[in-house]
């Protein structure tokens, strides 16, 4: 598999990092495309032998085993509308998008070309520190059969983990993945908000707050989630729900206190499915439906 020859259009930073990626387990990385040319430049001095650095919309001389197509989501459908018009062959093509899935690749899907997306759950600031963070990673790939069996050779290749899902649920993997990363992100600043209101400034309340984040992430390595929550809703401890319903609205805005009492009742169903005390629980549920009905 790893003498495959693969091109990759729109070389940025995923796609920069992953050129680099499978450069190093021996795949022939034959052309990088890119609008910013400098960029893909410095990507193709790093890997031998060198790349050809083609122009984004000018495929005709692209004849590589593999395509990938790592542009932004609102420019797959085009790049593969070219491709199918411009190219020799008919290569794999895969797409890297999270929210798409390898439906936005059907005008190459009718050319002949098998199909499929691959997209890392991971976060890509920088192609060259990106490209060893495939490691270990999850992979989302979906597609065509012989696209997904060719998927999941180039994940075990990068040494990540491939796992499948139906095409039609691509989007909300996605969503379940920016729940996870980029709400989780939120949570955390809704979360250092409310303590500034206690007096520290938010560099510190970042500071004291990502021990105790770390070690929850970390306690859901083995725990499941039932398992790992702590806390408050944990104990079923409906007097200090009460305290902490007389002191958030008069201190937080109404959006955090939102958020707060949403999380809260998921909380308690994670607390029930852990044993906690149903009557206690009602009770709490109580004061959270309560707590809503004076939002509004």
């Amino acid at each position: 598999m790893a003498n495959f020859s693969i091109s990759i259009i729109g070389a940025g930073r995923l796609g920069g990092a992953m050129a680099l990626a499978l450069s190093r387990k021996k795949y022939r990385i034959e052309n990088l495309a890119a609008r910013k040319v400098e960029t893909v430049s410095k990507i193709g001095k790093l890997i031998e032998p060198s790349p050809v650095i083609l122009a984004t919309n000018n495929f005709l001389t692209l004849t590589s085993d593999v395509v990938f197509i790592t542009t932004q989501d609102s420019e797959i459908r085009n790049v593969a509308e070219q491709l199918a018009e411009q190219l020799p062959n008919k290569p794999f093509v895969f797409h890297t998008s999270g929210a798409l899935s390898s439906e936005v690749l059907k005008s190459l899907k009718s050319t002949g070309c098998s199909v499929g997306s691959i997209h890392p759950l991971v976060s890509i600031s920088d192609a060259m520190l990106g490209s060893e963070k495939f490691a270990n990673a999850y992979f989302c790939v979906e597609g065509d059969d012989e696209a997904v069996k060719i998927a999941e050779d180039i994940v075990n290749q990068l040494d990540g983990k491939p796992f499948s899902i139906p095409t039609e649920h691509k989007t909300l993997y996605h969503a379940s993945a920016v729940t996870a990363c980029g709400h989780l992100v939120a949570l955390v600043d809704a979360a250092i908000e409310m303590l500034t209101k206690c007096g520290l400034d938010e560099t510190k309340a970042q500071k004291v707050l990502l021990p105790l984040i770390k070690s929850t992430v970390e306690n859901l390595d083995t725990q499941t989630t039932a398992e790992a929550l702590t806390g408050t809703f944990a104990r079923a401890d409906t007097e200090t729900l009460r305290e902490h319903l007389a002191v958030l609205p008069v201190n937080i805005s109404p959006e955090i206190l939102e958020i707060y009492l949403i999380l809260g009742a998921r909380s308690l169903d994670l607390a029930e499915r852990h044993g906690a005390n149903r009557e206690t629980i009602e009770k709490m549920r109580g004061q959270i439906l309560l707590a809503k009905s004076n939002l509004k």
